[in-house]
């Protein structure tokens, strides 16, 4: 018999979530498999960082669900959801430290919050997570003190203080240098490794998404495209053009967002807006129900 296989960490079913009356995530499908790292990855406005927010609690969908761990999050209360969230860790943007506290202090935190270890355990775990991202000789300083690159360490290190199953990424090499970032995605790998567990990284820099990966979902404009290995879109991303101009619009757009380019899909759909229509279309309300307005120049002659 072949094997039965694993239950996902993460299930996303048809979720939906609207601002303003506009689907942000219009029917997204998503499962995350135990141990992987799944990237998820679109261009600015594509739903990525809603459907992390989603997954994490922080938003509720108008419909669709979620499970983490087999267990329901949309319709959670907040102390249920709190007690899902000791499971996962997250490594936002900035590294969201406290700039009044030390770097231990800060992966202190959730230890002093969470757990009832005694002074010296919590010592002991804290110098044992800033190890795993080469911090321990920095434990004392300030966010203020080191570099943008230490600091996501730090919000990482934070981040594993209750030694969670699952771990979500925002954005982890923005507006970090090429070596930092290399070093983060090592680092990432290397977590992912030696403590087995699953992450789920929100990302569009392509570079880092191909050294981390081991599936990645494409989004666009709320949808989902869909959800395949590494080497599935790294043989999409290296496709000779004569071949790629046979291809669904769809494998075409993935294709330009892979590789960069300034011309296909995604840059014919933005050309597509007519501008003229845009330009003199119904902007402007007519002049009967427009305010009244004076500046303040006209408003001093008078």
């Amino acid at each position: 018999m072949p094997p039965t296989p694993p239950q996902p960490v993460i299930q996303v079913r048809d979720l939906v979530k609207r601002f303003d009356g506009r689907a942000v995530l219009d029917g997204i499908t998503l499962d995350v498999l135990p141990g992987e790292v799944m990237v998820i990855m679109g261009g600015s406005g594509s739903g990525k960082s809603t459907l992390l927010r989603c997954m994490i609690g922080s938003i509720r969908p108008e419909e669709g669900s979620i499970r983490l761990f087999g267990q329901e999050v949309c319709n959670q209360s907040e102390d249920r959801l709190n007690e899902v969230r000791k499971k996962f860790g997250i490594l936002f943007q900035s590294g969201a430290l406290f700039n009044s506290m030390t770097l231990a202090e800060n992966v202190a935190l959730p230890l002093q919050e969470h757990t009832d270890l005694g002074r010296e355990i919590i010592d002991i775990q804290v110098k044992i997570k800033l190890e795993l991202v080469g911090l321990r000789e920095h434990a004392d300083k300030y966010p203020g003190q080191i570099s943008g690159g230490m600091k996501k360490r730090a919000g990482l290190a934070r981040a594993l203080s209750l030694d969670p199953r699952l771990l979500f990424y925002d954005e982890p090499s923005a507006g970090l240098d090429p070596v930092t970032s290399a070093e983060i995605d090592q680092l990432i790998l290397d977590l992912t490794k030696k403590l087995q567990v699953t992450s789920v990284v929100v990302t569009h820099e392509m570079d880092s998404a191909f050294t981390i990966a081991d599936r990645m979902a494409m989004l666009d404009k709320g949808r989902m495209l869909t959800v395949e290995t590494r080497e599935w879109y790294d043989a999409l991303r290296k496709a000779e053009n004569a071949e790629a101009d046979a291809w669904p619009v769809e494998h075409r757009l993935i294709r330009q967002f892979l590789r960069g380019d300034a011309v296909g899909p995604i840059t014919e759909r933005k050309a597509a807006t007519n501008y003229e229509d845009d330009l003199l279309g119904n902007l402007v309300a007519p002049k009967e129900s427009m305010p009244s307005v004076v500046t303040t120049r006209a408003r001093a002659v008078r």
